[in-house]
């Protein structure tokens, strides 16, 4: 778990390392960790290098994969496209998985669940119960983690009639916007509050969710909220730029 924690707070610092840099930046800093035993790790917690090295993407044999439908695609308006990713948070003793749901152009986090364990479960949840409050997306996009390629978790989006587009291989880029938010919420407020229980880990990560939404101004939106931003007619956006 020590090596765990060092190696989530190094990855948000240096997002391209792969399991062989890793390891070493562990035995310059004087731990006794080498790569086989960082490339588990790296696993169990989902860390995947944007630089990806052959097969670095973790799918499900049996589900389906759906293309890539964000290539060239501009992002113009709330509801186009949503995302989704997975990141471990870490706790005072262990961790817990947290799944987000994310409004691409506004950067909104529509929903989220944290979970022990892996299962594709609280993802679905969180897919409900944000289509339940905002309605439907044109597009849903996720990478290739046997969680987003579950049929428990397609079929919802088949059900809503969501395009669903999947990461290519190599293309880390399109889940850039969500990387940012884990990288914010991990130092703004994980790594500050060392968290024993899932209800502190629940109720401190949905004050810092709550605020990212509805208090803190976007860089990519100028003086408005990803909530704001999220509400505001496309036109009058444009105009305000």
């Amino acid at each position: 778990l020590a090596f765990m924690k060092i190696i989530d707070r190094q990855f948000l610092e240096t997002p391209w390392y792969g399991s062989r840099q890793m390891a070493r930046h562990m035995q310059r800093e004087g731990h006794r960790c080498g790569r086989h035993r960082v490339r588990r790790l790296m696993r169990l917690m989902r860390l995947v290098p944007i630089c990806q090295e052959p097969k670095t993407s973790r799918k499900h044999p049996a589900h389906e994969i759906c293309p890539d439908l964000l290539r060239d695609l501009p992002i113009t308006r709330p509801d186009q496209v949503w995302c989704v990713d997975i990141s471990a948070i870490p706790m005072r003793r262990g961790f817990l998985y947290l799944v987000a749901i994310m409004d691409w152009f506004s950067r909104k986090v529509l929903s989220w669940r944290l979970s022990n364990s892996m299962e594709a479960g609280f993802c679905v949840e969180a897919l409900t119960e944000a289509l339940a409050r905002y309605g439907e997306p044109e597009i849903f996009n996720s990478d290739q983690g046997a969680q987003f390629t579950s049929t428990d978790f397609t079929d919802v989006l088949h059900d809503a009639k969501v395009k669903i587009s999947m990461d290519g291989r190599g293309r880390w880029i399109d889940n850039r916007m969500i990387e940012r938010l884990w990288r914010s919420l991990k130092y703004e407020c994980v790594y500050l509050n060392a968290c024993g229980t899932g209800s502190e880990a629940r109720n401190g990560i949905g004050t810092w969710i709550s605020c990212y939404n509805e208090r803190r101004p976007h860089s990519s939106h100028g003086l408005m909220t990803p909530g704001e931003a999220y509400d505001t007619p496309p036109k009058t956006l444009k105009a305000a730029a």
